[in-house]
C-alpha cells in the first residue's frame, strides 16, 4: 500500500458529460440544472457523479454555478470516495473557480482526505490539478 505525504499533488486528464435535468423549482427560477458524469485518469482513477445549478447573466461572459460531486475510485492506489464542492463564476469572461473536498467526506482508505482541485481547460481538453493531504495508511 502506498502512503501519501502531506502536500501531495496529482494531475491528469478527465472527460466530463453534462446532461440537462428537469428544472422543477430551478427551471422556474431561471436556473439550469445539470447532471455531472466525469471520468478521471492518472493518479486519480475515478468516476465523479453529481449535480450542478447554473445561471447565465444577460451580460455576455458572466455566469455562475454551484455543484456537488461524489468521486469514487483510487487516489494513488488508495481506494475510497469523497465529495467535491464547486463554486464557479465568470465575470465578463474572467473565470473564478473554487473546488474543495468536503470535510470528513473521505471513505475507506481516503478517510481524512482534505484538499482543493483546479481545472485547466486547454487545447479542447480538461485537466485536473489536485492538491491534497491524506493521513498515512
Amino acid at each position: 500500500m502506498t502512503t501519501a505525504a502531506a502536500g501531495e499533488r496529482v494531475t491528469g486528464p478527465f472527460e466530463v458529460k453534462l446532461t440537462p435535468e428537469p428544472g422543477g423549482a430551478a427551471g422556474e427560477a431561471g436556473l439550469g440544472r445539470l447532471g455531472i458524469d466525469k471520468a478521471y485518469r492518472g493518479d486519480l482513477e475515478a468516476r465523479g457523479v453529481g449535480e450542478m445549478l447554473a445561471s447565465r447573466s444577460a451580460v455576455e461572459g458572466s455566469a455562475g454555478y454551484v455543484a456537488m460531486e461524489k468521486v469514487a475510485g483510487t487516489l494513488r492506489g488508495r481506494r475510497g470516495s469523497f465529495v467535491l464542492q464547486h463554486t464557479g463564476t465568470m465575470d465578463r469572461g474572467v473565470p473564478g473557480l473554487v473546488i474543495t473536498v468536503v470535510p470528513d467526506s473521505g471513505t475507506e482508505e481516503l478517510t481524512g482526505l482534505a484538499g482543493h482541485m483546479n481545472i485547466v481547460i486547454a487545447e479542447g481538453g480538461h485537466t485536473y490539478e489536485f492538491d491534497y493531504t491524506l493521513p498515512p495508511s
